[in-house]
């Protein structure tokens, strides 16, 4: 009797490991030019941090007043950090007009927009080790460093309870490529601002 060989199925991989690969020198990079700020040396280095984390904040606002958005992601709209990091910028005197948003508008579409998302939820999962070092110049989330603080049931989980969302979305290959393309946009983005106001 002749045995078949059933062809080899693919693994199809989650959105957030696809962003997670296809960002990873990117991801590297903006490390390297956040820590040339020297945002922990004193308040002021604290304070080119806090302009570029403005700036992307700012222009990640389309992400969470979007109603596709929304809709994927039920718990969308808290996980704004806008409002925080203004009242950051308040209370270390830094003036937010001097961190306007540069360059081209968000594209609109959804798919683009996820990708930011993804950033930037990612970069909240990022900020333990951020958060610890701004305790050391005297900031916590109650002053100065409220965008940096953990949300109440804790980064691990939040960040998992986001990706299993964004993990669930049925996307096309051509809306998983604008995903990807918005994801290095904003990469791309927080690298410039930052390399912007190095020393």
């Amino acid at each position: 009797m002749e045995t078949v060989t059933p062809p080899e199925q693919t693994t199809v991989q989650p959105l957030s490991k696809r962003l997670k690969h296809a960002t990873r020198e990117q991801h590297e990079r903006v490390d390297h030019s956040i820590m040339a700020l020297r945002p922990f040396d004193d308040l002021e280095g604290y304070a080119r941090f806090l302009r570029v984390q403005y700036g992307f904040q700012q222009r990640c606002l389309p992400c969470y007043r979007h109603t596709q958005l929304a809709d994927w992601i039920v718990d969308l709209s808290p996980r704004c950090r806008y409002a925080a990091v203004v009242r950051d910028c308040q209370d270390l005197g830094v003036e937010v007009e001097k961190a306007k948003p540069t360059g081209a508008p968000l594209s609109e579409a959804a798919s683009h927009l996820l990708g930011w998302l993804y950033v930037n939820e990612g970069s909240n999962l990022g900020a333990a080790f951020l958060f610890k070092r701004a305790a050391e110049l005297g900031l916590s989330a109650r002053y100065g460093a409220r965008h940096l603080a953990p949300s109440d049931d804790g980064r691990g989980l939040h960040w998992r309870h986001f990706t299993q969302q964004l993990d669930a979305i049925a996307l096309s290959e051509a809306d998983i490529a604008q995903a990807v393309a918005g994801a290095k946009e904003a990469f791309a983005y927080v690298e410039t601002q930052a390399r912007s106001l190095a020393r």
